[in-house]
C-alpha cells in the first residue's frame, strides 16, 4: 500500500528541515504553498516534494486541495510544524504492508508549547485523524484553522506519537491566536453566535472563556504542566473570548455601515 503525505506551508523554512526527514520514506510528498517569501519551496524541492503554489483559500479548502493532489491509495495529512516519531513511522509502514482493518486512523499528538511538552489539560493524547484511505476523510470547507479531517465510518487508533512543535514563544502564540480568531469569525457567524444580545455577549466573551480555563486547568489537571501550562490555558481562554468578541464587532460594524 503506497502512502502520500499532504502538507500545507507558508514561510515554514524553520520547520521543514525537521519535518520532511520524518516522512522522506513515504512514496509521495505533496506540499501546497500559499505564498512563502522564505526558503520553504527551495527546501521542499531538496527533498523531492511535489510543490504547488496556490492562494490561501481557508484551512479546509487548502488541505482538501493538497489531499486531492495525492496519488497514493493512502494519505497522511501533516502540518509543517509536525514530525513523525520513529515509532509512528514504523507503525504506519507495518500497517500498510497488509490490508488495514479501518479506512481511517486516529494518531496521538504531543504538543510542545513555550518549550514544554504538555501532558495534561487535555493536551495529551491529542488525537487527530491523520491517516486515511484516499477518497474517505475530508475537511469541512468552513472549518476553523488547524482542524482535523472528518470521516463518519469506523476508525482505528495508532500508538506512535506525532510531535507538534506548536508555539515556541508567547509572542508567536499571541500572533497566531489573533489571526486564528479573526479567521474563525465567519464560522462563528454561520453558527448564529453574533453575540448581539447582552446575555449571549456576556456568556460567550466572559463566562465561556472562564469555564474553559477552569475545565482545562483544574479539572483536566493543566496545572501539572507548570508555568507553561498556566500561560497556555490562560491565553487559550482569551482566544475563546476574542473570536466571539470579533464576531460581535463585525456585526456592529455592518450595522453602523448600513444606510439609515
Amino acid at each position: 500500500m503506497k502512502l502520500s503525505i499532504a502538507i500545507l506551508a507558508c514561510n515554514e523554512a524553520a520547520n521543514l528541515r525537521r519535518t520532511l526527514p520524518s516522512v522522506a520514506w513515504a512514496d509521495e510528498l505533496v506540499l501546497v504553498d500559499s505564498g512563502s517569501t522564505d526558503d520553504t519551496v527551495a527546501i521542499a524541492k531538496e527533498f523531492g516534494v511535489k510543490v504547488f503554489i496556490e492562494p490561501w483559500k481557508g484551512y479546509g479548502p487548502q488541505m482538501n486541495s493538497a489531499i486531492d493532489k495525492c496519488t497514493s491509495p493512502w494519505v497522511f495529512s501533516l502540518d509543517a510544524d509536525e514530525e513523525l516519531t520513529p515509532e509512528l513511522q514504523t507503525e504506519i509502514r507495518a500497517l500498510l504492508v497488509g490490508e488495514p482493518k479501518f479506512d481511517a486512523y486516529w494518531v496521538p499528538r504531543r504538543n510542545q508549547i513555550f518549550g514544554r511538552w504538555m501532558r495534561y489539560g487535555g493536551q495529551y493524547p491529542d488525537y487527530k485523524l491523520r491517516l486515511f484511505r484516499q477518497g474517505t476523510a475530508r475537511l469541512p470547507e468552513d472549518t476553523e484553522p488547524h482542524a482535523t479531517p472528518k470521516w463518519p465510518g469506523p476508525k482505528g487508533k495508532l500508538r506512535g506519537d506525532l510531535l507538534h512543535y506548536q508555539y515556541p514563544t508567547v509572542a508567536l502564540y499571541v500572533e497566531h491566536m489573533n489571526r486564528y480568531s479573526s479567521a474563525s469569525v465567519p464560522l462563528v457567524l454561520r453558527k448564529d453566535r453574533s453575540c448581539r444580545g447582552l446575555f449571549e455577549f456576556l456568556a460567550m466573551t466572559v463566562v465561556n472563556p472562564v469555564l474553559t480555563f477552569v475545565k482545562n486547568y483544574f479539572f483536566r489537571s493543566g496545572f501539572l504542566d507548570g508555568r507553561e501550562g498556566l500561560l497556555f490555558h490562560l491565553y487559550h481562554s482569551a482566544y475563546t473570548s476574542w473570536k466571539y468578541a470579533k464576531a460581535w464587532e463585525s456585526t456592529r460594524s455592518l450595522k453602523s455601515d448600513s444606510p439609515r
